[in-house]
Order: C-alpha cells, then sequence, then structure tokens
C-alpha cells in the first residue's frame, strides 16, 4: 500500500557539487563524482518510499559556458555513470529517460542513452529522468515549434489551450513535479521546467549535494507531508 502524503514526481536540482570539491581540496570533477553516490542513494530510497518519478537537473543548457575541461568530465561522467548503475536500475525496476537537447551531446553518449532506455523501458517501479542539456525556456520553445509545425501541416488547429500544449513539452507524459528539492543554499529554479513547476512545492537546504542521502530526502518529504496545497482554490 502506497504512503500518504507521498508526492508522486520529485524533482531535484543537484547543486553545490564544485564548492563541494574546494571544500575538500579537490579539483570540481571530484565533487560530480562523488555527486553519483548521492543519485544512486536518493533513487533506491525513492524506489523505498513508493516515488513514482524522480527527475534529475543533470546539465543545463547553460552549463556549456563551464571551462572545457570540466564539460568533458561531465559528458564522460554520464556515460559512464550510464553503464556502470544499468545493473542498479535493473535490480531495483527503474526506467530511465533523459531529456533534453540531445542534438549537442556526442554520437557515443546519445547511442548509450538510447541503449539504456530501451532495455528499461519496462521496468515499472519508478522513472528516472535525467534533464541533460535541458533548460525550461528551450522545453517551451520547441513546443511552440512542433505545435507551429503541426498547424502548418494541417495536423492541428488553431485554437490551443494548456492541456494540449502540454503534450508538445518535452515531459509529456510525465506528471508535473510536486516536490523540487534544490540543494546548496540556493533559492531559485534556474531556468528549470519553468511551465511544469507552476504548481510544485519547493524545498531548499543548504546541504551541498555530494552530502545528500536518504537522510536528507527524507526530511524534504516530511517537509513536503506537511504542505497544504490548494491550487488556487480555498479550503
Amino acid at each position: 500500500m502506497a504512503e500518504k502524503n507521498i508526492p508522486t514526481h520529485v524533482s531535484i536540482i543537484m547543486d553545490g557539487n564544485g564548492r563541494w570539491a574546494k571544500l575538500h581540496g579537490k579539483e570540481r570533477i571530484y565533487g560530480h563524482y562523488e555527486g553519483t553516490e548521492s543519485v544512486r542513494a536518493c533513487c533506491e530510497y525513492a524506489v523505498e518510499r513508493g516515488i513514482k518519478y524522480l527527475s534529475l537537473f543533470a546539465f543545463s543548457t547553460e552549463n556549456w559556458s563551464r571551462p572545457d575541461a570540466e564539460v568533458s568530465g561531465l559528458m564522460d561522467l554520464m556515460l559512464r555513470s550510464l553503464i556502470d548503475e544499468f545493473d542498479t536500475f535493473q535490480r531495483n525496476h527503474i526506467r530511465l529517460r533523459v531529456i533534453g537537447d540531445k542534438s549537442g551531446l556526442s554520437a557515443k553518449l546519445i547511442h548509450c542513452i538510447n541503449d539504456v532506455e530501451s532495455k528499461t523501458a519496462s521496468n515499472d517501479q519508478m522513472t528516472l529522468i535525467i534533464m541533460l542539456n535541458y533548460s525550461g525556456k528551450w522545453d517551451i520553445v520547441q513546443a511552440a515549434q512542433h505545435y507551429a509545425a503541426d498547424l502548418k501541416e494541417g495536423l492541428t488547429d488553431i485554437s490551443l489551450d494548456f492541456n494540449r500544449f502540454d503534450g508538445y513539452l518535452s515531459t509529456t507524459g510525465i506528471p508535473d513535479p510536486d516536490l523540487l528539492i534544490r540543494t546548496s543554499g540556493e533559492q531559485r529554479i534556474s531556468n528549470y521546467m519553468l511551465w511544469q513547476c507552476a504548481y510544485t512545492e519547493f524545498y531548499f537546504t543548504d546541504v551541498l549535494w555530494p552530502d545528500f542521502r536518504k537522510e536528507q530526502f527524507a526530511k524534504a518529504l516530511e517537509a513536503y507531508a506537511c504542505r497544504d496545497r490548494r491550487y488556487g482554490n480555498v479550503k
């Protein structure tokens, strides 16, 4: 039986890897490596608590402006993580989806993404969504472009409402986040799921992402359980 007041979809902005590395006297990339342990712990805990969707903001379109060595290291880490964590996905019955502008990714990484997505497609315990080369503004613009293309081809009509527009977003078929967690003390959403987070509950913590594990995740869920979600109505 599912727990009460457990969000269906939790999204996390994984922030603070670089600061964690600096505090430990290491290069920034080491913080990202340590952060993969938090990803594994949070995935397993999400499954344990009955969360059906867990989305992680792994790399934004703005992150390309970071030093080349860091960007290259992040892409290599993503490739390695997909390979290394495949058994974790299968053992926990986790389906993988990667969402974002894949045109900027290497052919090798795209092939690996497609392979893992295909092999985990039938897993039904939880869907893990990795937001890679993603931004909220990009998502809205690409949705508008696809709608305009369909309109030009006569595949749709001029009457567009919120529900129909949802179908053009990259997250179509995935419920909007109930809870958005951001680590490291920053209190902004940084161009992330701007449309989808219209009624999302936000939880900010000073804990740096590499230190965010099951105990910290549990605190976020406890805070969420106390929220009164009215969606603009009066109760």
